[in-house]
């Protein structure tokens, strides 16, 4: 059954003019798919209270309050995140939005006008719900934001052999695409050797990776 065409709200609380953080929660959704610990040997993060707090060391504000049930939520939610890092990787603008509007429907984004800290009045995500439920609202909120301001080109899934890490990247860009500078040179220093006399293959590529 074909995803609905997209339908993004998040222009209403766009970061610029009401101070949501809308790269702060896309960083959250970048980091509950790394959490499977793909191709690091790491574990899985989300397996117990320690290990999720251990991802979540430098935002303690992420790591209080979770629970064991916010635990298998979050598993649950990660499978569907790592589905749009997917479609993103593979070019397919309208199963991203598609599998966003479809989490969009399952967690709705709660807005409330605030002011603090000497700050105008400006908008706030809702803090309520389980920590299952804010984590979801706002990494959902993060990818929202992320593809009405720059598309689908800067996020997918890192091609260093053996990585397969969720990343988003500083910039759209053409090419192979590398979730780190420790994947990125591991990659060019392969496909060096893989041209190197006596492999059988050509000269390498000068197109730019």
């Amino acid at each position: 059954m074909p995803f609905p065409h997209a339908r993004l709200p998040l222009r209403l609380i766009s970061s610029q003019r009401t101070g949501v953080d809308l790269k702060s929660y896309a960083d959250l959704a970048v980091r509950l798919v790394n959490s499977a610990g793909q191709g690091r040997g790491n574990g899985d993060g989300l397996a117990t209270l320690e290990s999720y707090r251990a991802i979540m060391a430098d935002r303690p504000h992420l790591a209080g309050k979770v629970t064991a049930a916010d635990l298998e939520a979050l598993r649950f939610l990660r499978e569907d995140l790592r589905l749009i890092f997917d479609a993103a990787d593979r070019g397919d603008a309208a199963g991203v939005a598609g599998r966003l509007n479809a989490l969009l429907a399952r967690h709705p984004i709660h807005s409330e006008l605030t002011s603090h800290d000497g700050q105008g009045w400006h908008v706030h995500l809702v803090e309520s719900g389980s920590a299952a439920d804010r984590h979801a609202a706002g990494a959902v909120a993060g990818l929202t934001g992320l593809v009405t301001e720059a598309g689908t080109d800067r996020f997918g899934v890192c091609e260093a052999e053996g990585c397969g890490r969720a990343f988003i990247g500083p910039s759209t860009s053409a090419g192979k695409r590398y979730c780190s500078d420790e994947c990125k040179p591991k990659a060019k220093v392969r496909a060096l050797r893989a041209h190197e006399p006596g492999s059988g293959q050509g000269p390498p590529s000068t197109a730019a990776s």
